[in-house]
């Protein structure tokens, strides 16, 4: 997304700040349509995130965080700006950097290399978990399995599972997220359109998993989408804009523009979504999922298999849609002793103790 695409600045000389009443305005708030200055906007973006954080109990004095790093606008916004609310507001936190290889050629290994410049930029340790490690399968060797369609659903498995994973290694208390007010609002409206009652019930909580091994938090649950493209480009910050080669036809791009075409007409209609979804009751008839364990890895399933070890058997007995759709949800191809065939049999069993629970591996 780019600069021009958000918003024109305010005319030169045409009005004051809304706020400052001091300074030109220099921009128009994508969220409030208020005309402001740039000093005006770095301190209203950064104070509703603190408060944010605050309101939420998001975090406790001497918790470790590790802040998912893709090198984008949204990851490397919440790196920087999280960094210094720690610093300012003294949350006594210890921040790291983790981020996934997701095994792309021309985009991931570009976006790396700056997120390894953000590591020496803010001052903060950076690990990086490969799907070939965890794995032994790249998303290149995906998309050359299974073709352009249906590669997200791998993707977004593998990398949820990654990230905790990755955590457990640097053994944080919590994960903050990148997902944004857009993102959320999006989510809202794919598990409406899919009929995903489970994960409408959750997906506007600004925490969650406090039930599993390591909580994930989402500081930019309010925070639009433009307005971190207008903060990184005000700020000079160094992010990567391209957008993963693999998902020009993913479902949730639909949404999307779905939801830009909401807020060009009624800029409120992204928190009007995210208050929607806060507000659905479910049926107490309706029967949710039970939370346990994939027999296979130990990772967090409703099912006796976890999606992730689904999609790897499909990969490895060269079935790569068997993972794919409703009728996978059972681990169905599963062999009777649960045990992983092809190409990597062992997936490298590992307990990995967290203040929060294990992850077994």
């Amino acid at each position: 997304m780019s600069m021009q695409s958000i918003a024109a600045p305010a005319r030169a000389g045409s009005r004051l700040c809304a706020r400052c009443g001091e300074r030109k305005a220099a921009l128009k708030r994508p969220k409030t349509l208020e005309q402001i200055c740039r000093e005006c906007f770095y301190i209203v973006f950064e104070d509703e995130i603190h408060r944010t954080i605050v309101d939420n109990n998001l975090f406790k004095a001497g918790e470790r965080v590790a802040i998912g790093a893709s090198g984008g606008k949204d990851s490397t916004v919440l790196a920087y700006v999280l960094s210094d609310l720690n610093k300012r507001h003294n949350y006594g936190l210890d921040l790291f950097l983790l981020s996934i290889d997701e095994g792309i050629t021309g985009y991931r290994d570009d976006s790396l290399e700056t997120v390894k410049r953000n590591e020496i930029q803010y001052g903060l340790p950076l690990k990086i978990v490969s799907y070939k490690d965890l794995y032994d399968w790249t998303m290149d060797d995906i998309v050359k399995a299974i073709g352009v369609k249906n590669n997200c659903t791998f993707c977004g498995v593998f990398r949820r599972q990654a990230l905790d994973r990755g955590a457990a290694l640097l053994r944080v208390d919590k994960i903050v997220t990148g997902h944004n007010a857009d993102d959320i609002a999006e989510t809202v409206l794919l598990n409406i359109l899919r009929g995903d009652i489970a994960r409408l019930s959750r997906c506007t909580f600004i925490t969650t998993g406090e039930d599993g091994p390591i909580p994930r938090c989402k500081p930019f649950k309010y925070t639009y989408e433009k307005e971190i493209v207008m903060y990184a480009y005000f700020k000079r910050l160094d992010y990567f804009s391209t957008e993963c080669i693999y998902s020009p036809n993913a479902y949730r791009g639909f949404a999307r523009e779905f939801i830009k075409d909401l807020e060009r007409m009624r800029p409120r209609a992204i928190l009007d979504i995210i208050t929607s979804g806060e507000n659905f009751r479910i049926s107490t008839t309706t029967r949710m999922p039970e939370q346990g364990t994939c027999e296979r890895c130990g990772y967090i399933s409703s099912q006796k298999l976890c999606k992730a070890c689904v999609l790897l058997e499909g990969l490895n007995r060269g079935l790569p849609k068997l993972g794919i759709g409703r009728a996978a949800k059972s681990g169905a191809g599963a062999d009777g002793n649960g045990e992983q065939q092809g190409k990597h049999p062992e997936r490298n069993r590992l307990s990995l103790h967290g203040k929060h629970g294990n992850l077994d591996f």
